[in-house]
């Protein structure tokens, strides 16, 4: 395929993995980028030294582009940024913050910067910063989320009315199918987090994986509005935060709740009641845990079979 994503990146495909905290490894960020996606490190999830580490096993596991996901909220941001610039990553991809602060200092350094967002009032923010991608996530997607519930079928169009700048679109997308709908709408490509999770080079814990391909439409739910929206697998500990939401519980309490390390508990160790459990809605028709190449492959047949459908569609 040829197009902006697909040129800006250097890559075959306009499909990016999402770079998700205790999933999005190595394995996993090198194994999309010799597909021909362009993988993503979830720094998130990774201290310095960490994310220095798999900068360097990716390098020895690719020789294509790949990038590094940092949420701006980081507490060692400055000690991440350093490390990619020492390191030379050729793409990153900024979310959960404003754009500008470290936009141009990574461009200064000839990196590619991509940022996420949730509503078009940011996808300005994101031209002004002067970043060289936007991704307009929706709020089916995994993880972190926009307070504003906004589904990607209404805030793709409504980011490309704002903004010519390369689109990228994210939340719910698993399908080839929903990847040429998400273009349809005036995307560029796609970014694709759930489906890489429960993929056999995914980090994430077996058993994570496991429950994930036996999930129905509705067993996950956003939560943890007051600190900071995140989409949840409904768990034990899901209803402890559900309860604590109804009573109108405080933001103090809800991080008492919350503790520390309750996503790698869940995600990365395998405790399933009492971990923290992120996944997009699209898990719903995720049925099995399959290696990348099979998953990417899938992603370019679905697609060319919708696009074929939509062609001799006759009005």
């Amino acid at each position: 395929m040829e197009n902006r994503i697909c040129e800006l990146f250097g890559i075959k495909y306009p499909i990016i993995q999402g770079g998700m905290v205790w999933c999005s490894g190595w394995r996993l960020a090198s194994a999309v980028s010799n597909h021909g996606g362009l993988g993503l490190l979830g720094a998130g999830s990774m201290h310095p030294e960490m994310l220095r580490e798999h900068i360097q096993k990716t390098k020895l596991a690719t020789s294509n582009p790949f990038g590094v996901n940092v949420p701006m909220f980081y507490p060692e941001l400055d000690a991440i940024m350093k490390i990619i610039a020492e390191e030379k990553v050729p793409v990153v991809f900024t979310s959960a913050g404003s754009p500008k602060k470290y936009t141009q200092w990574l461009k200064d350094r000839g990196i590619i910067v991509a940022h996420v967002i949730a509503s078009s009032a940011f996808a300005l923010k994101c031209e002004e910063a002067g970043v060289d991608a936007i991704v307009a996530e929706g709020f089916e997607a995994g993880g972190h989320n926009g307070k504003e519930e906004t589904t990607t079928m209404t805030l793709i169009p409504a980011v490309r009315r704002v903004t010519n700048l390369p689109l990228l679109a994210a939340g719910g997308i698993g399908t080839g199918d929903a990847m040429l709908a998400a273009m349809a709408l005036g995307a560029d490509g796609v970014q694709i987090g759930s489906r890489f999770a429960i993929s056999e080079e995914s980090s994430a814990h077996p058993d994570f994986k496991k429950l994930v391909t036996g999930l129905n439409e509705g067993d996950t739910k956003l939560a943890l509005k007051k600190i900071g929206a995140v989409r949840l697998i409904k768990n034990e500990f899901f209803q402890k935060v559900n309860q604590l939401e109804k009573e109108g519980a405080s933001a103090d309490a809800m991080r008492v709740l919350l503790g520390r390390g309750r996503a790698k508990k869940g995600m990365f160790e395998g405790d399933l009641e009492n971990g923290e459990l992120e996944i997009g809605q699209v898990a719903s028709i995720i049925d099995e845990v399959l290696p990348v190449k099979t998953i990417m492959e899938n992603l370019i047949q679905e697609y060319l079979q919708a696009k074929e459908r939509i062609d001799n569609l006759k009005m």
